[in-house]
């Protein structure tokens, strides 16, 4: 058997030294200084372009997005922010949406291009759509697994008990090929904190997959609800293995509770997602992680019924969570890429990640010496490898 080697030349590592990478089988397997003698006869130059592993989608929503459809106006809840007029609103504008394979394959497009090669999607999966929509993004999963990982969580979006049949799709769709399975609000929505929890964790039990819950509620019913999803992840022995997305509640608590709550969840395992979305608070980032809790992120909405914005682009996302976060330091500006880099891989347990010998050659070159200016000019003209092959260059996927 031939092994096929590249030799990627002048990449410029986070610590400013200009190495030689070598790539084979898709893989890491040499990284020296720049210029040393290699017998690697394929090579690209990499230009002295800072080289960093690719970014990682932690939450998205590929079913629901209308990136690449027909504008579709903001429509305001009527009394304050309220999640189930936002799903009404939703099922609204999907009736009337371009097909879901092809918005799905847009948004795609849109988040490989900005770097992003490992991604966990929700999926509608509740008495509403029934199992619809993950044979949908599935099939396209499929068509893209050459160019992004993409792990897909069934997520009840009408709820758990109040959606007529939807624990027994969650088990289908865990069986058909979700990789997780999702909540969402156990207490406002589903109104039942404990019947909501038995079905998620009795089937991430079931199935043997991890679990991450949409968790909107603010202040101390939040915070209520975080303790007990910590109190099951510990008591099945599941700490690694569970996300509590969004977590609003976490940004109301003062500091000493909220440290507190912090070390809960850090010793539970429990990771948290957050988008640092503009109208809401969000969890104290650098407090939880100064905790040891798992902080990542995702761009969660793409123009969609929640909100008009999101480009796809997680460096973005890094400055969006360091500017709303106060973080100005070198150290605060490189905690910030660490979410939607390293921290997002820990969170989502990738094996391989990284530049470094024996990773998965899936790295994104950027025009900046080093990383804290990389989060602060969100610098464009990107080329972007998967498997040390060139998937996506100035904003475009390569087909």
């Amino acid at each position: 058997m031939i092994t096929t080697e590249t030799l990627f030349t002048n990449a410029r590592l986070t610590d400013g030294a200009l190495c030689d990478i070598t790539v084979a089988e898709g893989r890491i397997t040499a990284i020296a200084a720049a210029g040393m003698p290699s017998g690697v006869a394929d090579t690209i130059d990499i230009g002295g372009a800072l080289l960093v592993p690719s970014f990682v989608e932690g939450h998205i929503h590929l079913d629901t997005s209308f990136y690449g459809d027909r504008w579709i106006p903001h429509k305001p809840c009527t009394d304050g922010f309220d999640v189930h007029e936002r799903v009404a609103f939703q099922a609204e504008n999907m009736a009337s949406a371009t097909p879901m394979d092809k918005r799905a394959r847009d948004q795609l497009d849109l988040c490989i291009a900005n770097g992003s090669l490992q991604m966990r999607s929700h999926v509608m999966v509740d008495g509403s759509v029934g199992l619809t929509s993950l044979e949908t993004i599935l099939a396209v999963r499929e068509d893209y697994k050459d160019k992004i990982d993409i792990q897909l969580v069934a997520f009840p979006q009408s709820g758990i008990l109040k959606s007529p049949g939807t624990p027994d799709l969650l088990d289908a769709a865990l069986s058909l090929g979700a990789d997780l399975i999702g909540g969402l609000d156990p207490a406002s929505f589903d109104r039942d904190v404990n019947g909501h929890l038995d079905v998620v964790f009795g089937l991430a039990e079931k199935h043997g997959v991890d679990i991450d819950i949409h968790l909107h509620d603010a202040g101390s019913m939040g915070a209520f609800t975080i303790e007990e999803i910590c109190a099951r992840a510990t008591a099945l022995g599941m700490q690694g293995h569970v996300t509590v997305s969004h977590a609003y509640g976490l940004g109301d608590l003062a500091p000493d509770p909220a440290r507190r709550l912090a070390a809960k969840i850090a010793r539970a395992g429990v990771a948290i997602m957050t988008n640092a979305p503009g109208n809401h608070v969000f969890p104290p980032v650098a407090l939880l992680r100064d905790e040891g809790v798992v902080v990542f992120s995702g761009s969660d909405n793409i123009r969609d019924s929640w909100w008009p914005y999101g480009d796809g682009d997680m460096l973005r996302r890094a400055e969006i969570i360091g500017y709303r976060s106060g973080f100005y330091t070198d150290a605060e500006l490189a905690a910030a890429f660490d979410v939607v880099t390293a921290a997002g891989a820990k969170a989502l347990r990738l094996q391989g990640y990284g530049i470094e010998i024996g990773a998965q050659a899936d790295f994104v070159t950027l025009d900046a010496d080093h990383i804290p200016l990389a989060v602060v000019s969100v610098p464009k003209g990107r080329r972007v490898f998967k498997g040390g092959r060139l998937v996506a260059e100035n904003g475009k996927v390569l087909q």
